[in-house]
C-alpha cells in the first residue's frame, strides 16, 4: 500500500468517525431530536458536524478504497 493511499484511508476514517460520534452524542447526550430538530444548542452543533463529516468521510473512504484497488491491480 502506498503512503498516500494509507493517508486517504486514515483521513477518511477519522472524518467519518468524528461524524458518527457527533451523531450519537446528538441523539443521546445532547437531548435527542424531534421533528423540529435537536433540543439544545449542543445538539444543533453536533447535527451540523455530523452533516458535514459523514458525507465527506464516506467519499474520502470510497476514494481511498478505489485507490487501494487500483494499487493492488497495478501490482499484480
Amino acid at each position: 500500500m502506498h503512503p498516500d493511499t494509507r493517508k486517504l484511508l486514515r483521513t477518511g476514517a477519522a472524518i467519518f468517525l468524528t461524524g458518527a460520534v457527533a451523531a450519537v452524542l446528538m441523539l443521546t447526550a445532547f437531548g435527542g431530536v424531534t421533528k423540529q430538530g435537536p433540543h439544545t444548542t449542543s445538539g444543533w452543533l453536533a447535527l451540523m458536524l455530523a452533516m458535514g463529516c459523514l458525507p465527506t468521510g464516506v467519499l474520502t473512504l470510497l476514494l481511498g478504497f478505489a485507490k487501494l484497488l487500483g494499487d493492488l491491480r497495478r501490482r499484480s
